[in-house]
């Protein structure tokens, strides 16, 4: 008996990790989408004979569908089922890479890049569900933190390695390359990942938390119930309002005006932009694990984590408005890294207290209604960022140095509302 519940146990282990894998890569390609626009921004505004302004609306039709999508993404996850959603909307996501690749205009540019938005925006709730089903309670943002880490190496991809693929290949076949990726991912989804272990293992051993709902609260519990649950629960908000405002900075720098202003105000190359964008990344991929681990064993709290973290971007932000144009590229190297570990690294930590607010059975609804800050703010910064760039000479701002500190003052704010943000926060861990 005990040798079996041991083999059982094993085949749990080695299968969770099989589906984490092709999950995970699913949620790198997301990532390459939604920065990509930071090093291909010169081909696009060639290709579509656009400026800044424009630049930001093509970029940002991602994250409007993402943000919108992310309480039917919910929904979905916990109606549809996670595998489903997952499959299908990964299956949306290819068809518009490659619709993408293959535009002709500026409209059907955005259109194809609405379908990338709309098919990832209902991968990342579902996926939090199915590995809240297959790890247990005390490892969610140990897992999360290492899903957030290959989602940087997406990051990384849409780096360094676009800048010497577009040069090689174009930004055209890439776009194409990478929707046939994920029409693969689609077929391995439906194929291998299931929903749950109950064929293995009794789901019950798994968050403890569940079982404190009452049978009877968990029949009634509807789908708009969740809903009026998270939105009417106070600790939510500071929550929300700090993913906003860190989304803010992490998608409307990060995936967008990060490129242009290292080759505008620094006059550095391609690959050099690359190079430079690859440190969030870096710091993304090691920073997840990392303050996932601080969250969980050192300081066993969530808040100090999100604290120091906001501090830190903070003072990011202070020292290159100040510095706009005069920081070493060693400098530039050292910030980029602090931005991809406190601005994205963070948000496992973010997405656990998320998380522990409420009760596993909406916990698709709860993640789902969490994850549509960040990429509302996103979509808001990356075409206002453009459209004051474009626009600065009629300001009076001849300088375009000058309109780039001018216009990071945003992300300075938006670094200080989300400390504020942080102090607010009720801690979650309970141990």
């Amino acid at each position: 008996m005990h040798s079996q519940k041991n083999k059982r146990q094993r085949i749990l282990f080695s299968h969770r990790w099989f589906i984490f894998s092709i999950l995970a890569i699913g949620y790198a390609v997301a990532y390459f989408h939604r920065v990509a626009p930071a090093v291909v921004a010169p081909e696009l505004s060639e290709s579509f004979a656009i400026k800044g302004g424009a630049l930001g609306v093509l970029a940002s039709a991602y994250f409007y569908p993402y943000a919108l999508m992310q309480i039917p993404s919910g929904l979905l996850s916990d109606s549809l089922g996670p595998k489903k959603t997952v499959t299908l909307f990964t299956l949306v996501a290819a068809l518009g890479a490659i619709l993408f690749g293959l535009s002709p205009t500026f409209f059907s540019a955005i259109l194809g890049r609405t379908m990338v938005g709309l098919g990832v925006a209902v991968l990342f709730i579902p996926t939090l569900k199915i590995l809240a089903n297959w790890f247990e309670k005390e490892r969610f943002a140990i897992v999360t933190g290492f899903l957030m880490a290959i989602g940087g190496v997406g990051w990384l991809w849409a780096a360094a390695p676009l800048a010497l693929l577009t040069l090689w290949l174009g930004w055209r076949t890439t776009f194409i390359t990478m929707g046939c990726v994920s029409l693969a991912l689609a077929v391995l989804t439906y194929l291998i990942v299931k929903d749950r272990p109950s064929h293995i293992l009794n789901p019950g051993n798994f968050h403890s938390k569940a079982s404190d709902l009452s049978s009877s609260w968990k029949k009634q519990l509807s789908l708009f119930m969740g809903v009026k649950m998270v939105l009417s629960e106070k600790k939510f908000w500071p929550l929300a309002i700090w993913f906003f405002c860190t989304g803010a900075i992490l998608f409307g720098f990060g995936g967008l005006w990060a490129g242009p202003y290292l080759t505008q105000v620094y006059n550095l190359s391609k690959t050099q932009t690359g190079s430079i964008l690859t440190m969030i990344a870096v710091g993304m991929i090691g920073g997840s694990p990392l303050l996932g681990y601080l969250s969980e064993k050192v300081f066993r709290a969530r808040k100090p984590v999100l604290l120091i973290s906001s501090s830190i971007i903070t003072g990011v932000w202070v020292l290159m408005i100040f510095w706009i144009d005069q920081l070493s590229i060693a400098s530039l190297y050292g910030l980029f890294i602090l931005l991809g570990i406190f601005a994205s690294g963070i948000v496992s930590v973010g997405f656990a207290a998320a998380k522990e607010l409420f009760p596993l059975q909406i916990a698709g609804t709860s993640t789902g209604i969490t994850n549509l800050f960040p990429f509302a703010g996103g979509a808001l910064f990356q075409p206002l960022i453009g459209l004051f760039l474009d626009h600065s000479n009629r300001l009076g701002i001849i300088n375009p140095i000058e309109a780039y500190r001018i216009s990071f003052l945003g992300f300075l704010a938006a670094a200080i509302l989300a400390l504020i943000s942080a102090l607010f926060l009720r801690e979650t861990l309970s141990h």
